[in-house]
């Protein structure tokens, strides 16, 4: 199976567009050949994005300045992508937080919860009836290797993660010979701006260097992967370690090892 062939009229909508993978998703999409529609908080990023891959690559690019934590605006996106031609979907936009869940912010995590897991869920709704009917299309849904395993001190972000990553994996199979497809993308560390959205100023320290993978990587396997067709995309070698680990490692043991882990991060 192989992405819809880019049109005049069809749409790439690509959410959290405005830094990290959403960044260089876009520009992989737009070399592509899709016209965009680039979602994020930041409208100053997207313009700026937008006029520039505009310029180099021809493409229509629309952006639009939405909190997609928040119900209302996430609503009249909804609305208005049920009623466009979106070829590919990737629900990317996404943060994290860090520490004891009894002490947290509880307005914060309610917000992670609606941006990671419910966020995607109805722009997911929104624009797959449309893709079904029409026989095509693709959705990229980032979730993240923290989804295979319980993460204390990290508790809103593995529960949101882990609702990402069976929806995606759950999609790709209902859609089989329908012309619509579903691709996770799996990443462990990313780098990104998600340290510093996570108030995680230790992250760095805990993950070495090495294990990191860039966004740009990220990106182009995402998209080949969902050229391909796959069901899951993991880049670099550390997430791949980590998707086994949390498959096939014993809860009782994973939990404590992560909770030591995650309790130097802040």
């Amino acid at each position: 199976m192989s992405l819809p062939t880019p049109t005049r009229d069809t749409r790439a909508v690509i959410t959290g567009a405005s830094s990290g993978i959403g960044y260089a998703l876009t520009e992989g999409l737009a070399r592509y050949g899709y016209s965009l529609i680039l979602v994020a908080r930041r409208e100053d990023r997207l313009r700026a994005l937008a006029e520039r891959l505009s310029a180099e690559c021809g493409v229509e690019i629309e952006i639009r300045a939405v909190d997609l934590a928040q119900r209302d605006e996430r609503a009249k996106l909804c609305d208005e992508l049920a009623g466009r031609d979106i070829a590919v979907l990737c629900n990317n936009a996404g943060f994290a937080t860090y520490g004891e869940l009894a002490t947290a912010n509880p307005a914060r995590e309610r917000q992670q919860v609606e941006l990671n897991s419910v966020a995607v869920h109805d722009l997911t709704l929104a624009v797959l009836p449309g893709m079904v009917e029409r026989g095509a299309g693709a959705i990229l849904i980032t979730g993240s290797t923290a989804g295979n395993q319980p993460g204390p001190h990290n508790a809103t972000y593995a529960a949101s993660k882990a609702f990402a990553n069976t929806l995606a994996e759950s999609l790709h199979g209902e859609l089989a010979e329908t012309g619509v497809q579903c691709t996770l993308l799996a990443p462990g560390p990313v780098r990104t701006e998600y340290a510093e959205v996570a108030e995680a100023p230790n992250l760095d320290r805990v993950v070495p260097g090495p294990l990191w993978v860039s966004a740009d990587r990220a990106a182009a396997e995402a998209i080949a992967g969902m050229a391909a067709g796959r069901r899951r995309v993991v880049p670099g070698a550390f997430a791949k370690v980590q998707t086994l680990g949390g498959q096939y490692t014993p809860r009782g043991l994973v939990g404590p090892i992560l909770r030591t882990v995650y309790r130097k991060v802040k």
